[in-house]
């Protein structure tokens, strides 16, 4: 398993497809994922620390698990079969570790609200089939432009 960085979500034109962007913490390669407009819009919420006025169903699902005495311990992109990305969550209660099967997206959602205590991995075999490596000049340009769109977007941009 290889640890990724959330690097955004970004809107892909002209699809207008929210898709996630995630990034290899020692290495160059990147893994964009489809995700659906309600999951783009909770993951940019947690990003921006945006408070809204009754619970998300992640942030409720993160109430629930710290109820329980849950520990989220990572999350995990598994696998990628015929175009579906597959992940999982690691949680821990007491001495029991159980793996739930979750959209990655879903699970990236999670990740996020619980900062960087919560590791994203992803199997290697879905980097060598669906991850990207750019040129380095031509990655430092498109990191600088993602950068510059996710500052300007806002969470009603994916309603």
């Amino acid at each position: 398993m290889i640890r990724v960085t959330l690097i955004g979500v970004r809107v892909e034109v002209p699809s207008n497809q929210p898709i996630v962007l995630l990034r290899e913490v020692d290495g160059q390669r990147y893994l964009p994922i489809f995700i659906g407009s309600p999951e783009a819009t909770a993951i940019v919420y947690a990003l921006q620390s945006m408070e809204t006025p009754r619970p998300m169903t992640h942030d409720l699902f993160v109430t629930v698990l710290g109820d329980f005495g849950v520990v989220l311990r990572q999350v995990a992109i598994t696998a990628l079969q015929d175009g579906t990305f597959y992940a999982e969550l690691e949680l821990l209660r007491g001495e029991e570790v159980q793996r739930i099967s979750a959209r990655p997206s879903d699970a990236i959602a999670l990740a996020v609200r619980l900062g960087d205590e919560v590791p994203i991995l992803v199997d290697e075999a879905v980097f060598d089939e669906a991850g990207v490596l750019f040129e380095e000049e031509q990655d430092e340009d498109e990191i600088e432009e993602f950068r510059a769109f996710l500052d300007e977007i806002k969470p009603e941009d994916f309603a």
